[in-house]
């Protein structure tokens, strides 16, 4: 009898001890985790040299941190474009706000469900004459957009096949180039580009007609981050359903908000 307890309590620590098996690993004592740093109020540089992110997406990663109860470092690591090639060669484990696109899924996994919702539209310069009702009107036109951003994958694959697209580095370039006319319209999320085009001066710059694709944020995992396991992907997903029904990612996006205001005061 005491031969069969022994083996119960064996078994039971063996499960348990697997369900946390990912904290046990020397390697994942900590997570590192990036993102858009040109993405505010989801996130944006704190800048004077740091390698800090702000935002909203920072907000959130910090309570799944704490949830969690393993500290994920938030860090800058340069262009949209870098982010995801630390990503795809696992020098990051976590992406901090993605769209699903199938060229992604080939080197990262998906956190489900997405922890927000953006809307992508187009952007004009003011007395442009330009007119856009759909996706079709663009077709005539030259656009721009930043290396690497995606705008859900029905509309990568229709702008890949029938729009004149170019893509350059930063927002700030793009918006500069629709500023001066080398491009008749631009590609970006909405609220990033409205924060972006006020603290730049663009006040001719609008959005014009409807957004082109509403799609979710997902918190994404490096297929060769040594911390990836069903265990760690399983608990995020948890925590962020956890958090989306206590309404705290609208709170967090509120309070992202604010404080962008705040930093360009």
């Amino acid at each position: 009898m005491k031969f069969k307890r022994l083996i119960y309590s064996f078994i039971t620590l063996f499960f348990v001890c697997s369900g946390s098996l990912v904290f046990a690993d020397p390697h994942c004592d900590k997570l590192t985790a990036t993102g858009n740093s040109e993405y505010p109020p989801y996130l944006w540089r704190k800048g004077g040299g740091s390698k800090e992110l702000l935002g909203a997406n920072q907000i959130i990663i910090d309570e799944i941190s704490k949830r969690l109860g393993i500290e994920i470092e938030l860090q800058d690591v340069g262009s949209w474009a870098r982010a995801q090639d630390m990503l795809k060669a696992g020098r990051i484990d976590l992406m901090a706000g993605a769209f699903f696109t199938i060229p992604r899924v080939q080197y990262m996994d998906y956190v489900h469900p997405a922890f927000l919702e953006t809307e992508s539209v187009i952007w004009l310069k003011g007395n442009s004459g330009v007119k856009i009702n759909k996706k079709e009107d663009l077709k005539p036109f030259l656009g721009v957009t930043v290396i690497n951003n995606s705008f859900g994958q029905a509309f990568d694959e229709y702008s890949k096949a029938e729009l004149n697209i170019m893509y350059v580095s930063s927002l700030a370039q793009a918006f500069k180039m629709l500023d001066r006319g080398r491009a008749e319209y631009a590609l970006y999320e909405k609220n990033p580009g409205k924060a972006y085009a006020n603290i730049l001066g663009f006040e001719n710059l609008s959005v014009e007609g409807a957004p082109i694709s509403t799609e979710g944020l997902f918190l994404t995992i490096s297929h060769l981050s040594e911390c990836n396991t069903p265990q760690l992907r399983g608990q995020l997903a948890q925590i962020i359903h956890e958090l989306l029904e206590e309404d705290y990612m609208q709170k967090a996006l509120r309070q992202g908000l604010e404080s962008w205001q705040e930093f360009n005061n």
